[in-house]
C-alpha cells in the first residue's frame, strides 16, 4: 500500500489555484484507490488485537470466532506487509510498525465514533459496553462500590474493567486504551481533560488496645511504629528506603516541614492492607480519611485526626481528548460525577 501524502493534499486546499487542480485530483484518486483496498472493519480488529495481544480474547470481545479473528489477522498482515504481532516467550508482542500504527488507529476509530454516535442516542440500560477504569485501591474502596450500585440499577449489563496505576502508562491512556483514570496526581499531560471529584484529608488508624490511644499527641505519634502507604500515581512504583524522605509522600513531607520524622516499620502500596495492619498492637496507619472511614464499623480500630497539619489533596477524574465527545463516555463521566457528590 503506497503512502498517501496528506500534508500535500492539505496544502492544496489552503493554497488552491487552477494550476494545481489536476495534481489535487490525482492525489485524491490515489487516496481513494488505497482505501478501496482496505476492509475498514479490519481496522477495528487491529485495534482490539493491539490492545489485547491475544487472538482468542480479541475474538471474544468482538463476538466472532477464533478462526475468523485469525483470518482477519492474516489479512491485516497482507495489507500492511508486516506481521504486526509476533509470538514471544511472554506472549504476542507488537512489531515496530504496529506500535507506530496504534495511536493513529485510535484517532481514526475515535473520529468515526464521533461522526456516528451523535445520530443515535446512547441507551445505558441496553448497553453491554466494557469500560476500562484505572484507579488505585483508594478509588476502588471509596468510589467504585457506589458506582457499581448505580450501574446495577441504571445499566446492569455494562462491565467495568478496573486496572491499577501500574498497568498502563500516560501514553496508553492518551491513546484511549483506558476510558478513565481516577486518582490523585502530581503531574498530568496537558492534553488530558480532568475534573476534581472531591478533596480529602488524612486520618490515623490504630488498634483500640494500642497504648497510643491513652495519650494521642504528636509526641506519642512520633514514638509509635508506622505503616507507610505510597501516594499512588501513574507507572510502576520504585523501591523506597526510609532515608529517601523526599519521595515518601504527603504525610512525611508534612512532618519534615515541621522538623520531625516518624518510625516506619512496614512499607505497602495498598490502603486496605494498611488498615488491616493497623489492627496490630503498636502500629499506626495514616491514610486518606475517606479510606479510613471504610473501617468506621470495625470495633478493633480507632480513627483519629492527625496531631499535625497535613495538606489536603484532590481526587480527580482524567481522560483522553480522543474520548471527550464519545456519547457513552460522556454518560459515564456524568454518572461518576453524580456518585462522587452523594
Amino acid at each position: 500500500m503506497s503512502a498517501i501524502n496528506i500534508k500535500e493534499i492539505n496544502s492544496y486546499y489552503i493554497e488552491y489555484s487552477p494550476s494545481k487542480c489536476m495534481r489535487l485530483n490525482s492525489l485524491m484518486m490515489g487516496f481513494r484507490m488505497n482505501l478501496d483496498k482496505i476492509d475498514l472493519n479490519l481496522l477495528v480488529y487491529l485495534d482490539v488485537l493491539l490492545r489485547e495481544r491475544n487472538v482468542t480474547r480479541s475474538a471474544s470481545l468482538l463476538g466472532i470466532t477464533q478462526p475468523a479473528m485469525s483470518n482477519g489477522l492474516r489479512r491485516l498482515r497482507d495489507t500492511f506487509s508486516d506481521p504486526l504481532l509476533v509470538r514471544t516467550s511472554e506472549g504476542m508482542a507488537p512489531t515496530e510498525r504496529a506500535q507506530a500504527i496504534q495511536p493513529l488507529l485510535r484517532q481514526i476509530l475515535s473520529s468515526v465514533e464521533q461522526v456516528i454516535e451523535p445520530g443515535s442516542a446512547f441507551d445505558p440500560s441496553r448497553s453491554d459496553r466494557v469500560f476500562r477504569i484505572m484507579t488505585s485501591d483508594y478509588g476502588e474502596a471509596t468510589l467504585v462500590p457506589r458506582l457499581l450500585k448505580r450501574l446495577r440499577k441504571e445499566a446492569p449489563d455494562i462491565v467495568l474493567d478496573i486496572m491499577t496505576p501500574s498497568d498502563m502508562s500516560f501514553t496508553e491512556v492518551e491513546q484511549g486504551l483506558v476510558d478513565l483514570v481516577l486518582n490523585r496526581f502530581d503531574t498530568m499531560p496537558q492534553a488530558f481533560h480532568q475534573k476534581t471529584l472531591w478533596t480529602d484529608s488524612f486520618s490515623c488508624l490504630f488498634a483500640v488496645d494500642n497504648p497510643i490511644s491513652l495519650n494521642f499527641s504528636l509526641e506519642s505519634y512520633l514514638q509509635a511504629k508506622h505503616v507507610w502507604v505510597s501516594k499512588t500515581g501513574m507507572g510502576a512504583g520504585m523501591g523506597i528506603t526510609p532515608k529517601d524522605i523526599k519521595r515518601l509522600g504527603w504525610v512525611d513531607e508534612a512532618l519534615e516541614r515541621a522538623g520531625h520524622k516518624r518510625q516506619i516499620t512496614v512499607f505497602t502500596r495498598h490502603y486496605q492492607s494498611a488498615a488491616l495492619m493497623a489492627q496490630q498492637k503498636g502500629l499506626v496507619a495514616t491514610i486518606p480519611t475517606r479510606s479510613a472511614t471504610t473501617q468506621s464499623d470495625n470495633p478493633r480500630l480507632v480513627i483519629k485526626k492527625p496531631p499535625f497539619d497535613i495538606p489536603e489533596f484532590e481526587f480527580k477524574m482524567a481522560w483522553s481528548p480522543l474520548l471527550q465527545h464519545n456519547a457513552p463516555h460522556q454518560w459515564l463521566r456524568k454518572l461518576i460525577s453524580d456518585v462522587a457528590i452523594t
